[in-house]
């Protein structure tokens, strides 16, 4: 009896990004990027092999335990701070908790992420652009564009202020009394522009930001604050896909 191949399912891009286990979007971004082979029906639809999803499946398991050691090494991160030097939400403690459950601090870069911030960089004209995650310690960049440090201090984070409010929109930092001697506005990068969204988890606890910056005073129009509160979203979905069970 000869032996035959085992069959090899074509699938849609819904039961790709279920498979994956993310946002039918997102799944979509990476079959057209090319991050899954994929090709278009006659009728322009995408479709891919359960192979070709299987192997980026696996891609993710293998940093899934990387993130695990970095946050137990790093446990006290995400221990509220006793006297912090930078503004705090309310569910501080809780916050951190989940940010630490979500397992994203420390991890690669992931595509997904990093399309967003050039994007948010495109849509406003800004010349550096960061997915940001705030432990007790630091700000940490899961994803940026434009800008060369992977962290800073907290205490130096514009971001800790995006999080206790819906947005917040920083036009000239050096006629700002809360940053005009942060060390990011008197040295390099040299920040005198800041917009920022929070980012929710799928219980609503605001892990960081998607934020744009920009070395020269400036405002933002009203489609451009509209283009990155939308970016923003999608990267909380994408959040909210990992962190909802």
């Amino acid at each position: 009896m000869g032996s035959s191949t085992p069959p090899d399912p074509i699938l849609t891009t819904r039961q790709a990004a279920e498979l994956l286990g993310v946002a039918v979007s997102t799944a979509q971004l990476w079959m057209e990027s090319g991050a899954i082979p994929s090709w278009k029906t006659p009728g322009g639809h995408r479709r891919t092999r359960r192979s070709d999803v299987l192997q980026v499946l696996g891609e993710r398991e293998v940093r899934h335990p990387q993130a695990i050691q970095w946050d137990t090494a790093l446990a006290d991160e995400f221990l509220p701070a006793l006297q912090p030097a930078y503004p705090v939400p309310d569910d501080e403690a809780a916050r951190l908790s989940a940010l630490r459950e979500a397992q994203l601090v420390g991890t690669p870069d992931e595509w997904v992420f990093d399309r967003l911030t050039w994007l948010a960089a495109q849509v406003t004209d800004s010349p550096m652009a960061l997915m940001t995650l705030l432990t007790a310690r630091r700000q940490w960049f899961k994803s940026r564009t434009g800008v060369e440090l992977r962290e800073t201090p907290r205490s130096w984070a514009f971001c800790s202020y995006a999080l206790l409010g819906e947005s917040m929109v920083v036009e000239d930092a050096l006629q700002d009394p809360r940053f005009r001697e942060n060390p990011l506005v008197t040295g390099e990068p040299h920040i005198r522009f800041y917009a920022g969204f929070p980012l929710q988890d799928a219980h609503g606890f605001r892990l960081g930001t998607l934020c744009v910056l920009d070395r020269e005073a400036r405002k933002l129009r009203e489609r451009e604050l509209k283009a990155l509160r939308e970016l923003a979203i999608m990267a909380s979905e994408e959040i909210q896909r990992r962190t909802g069970h």
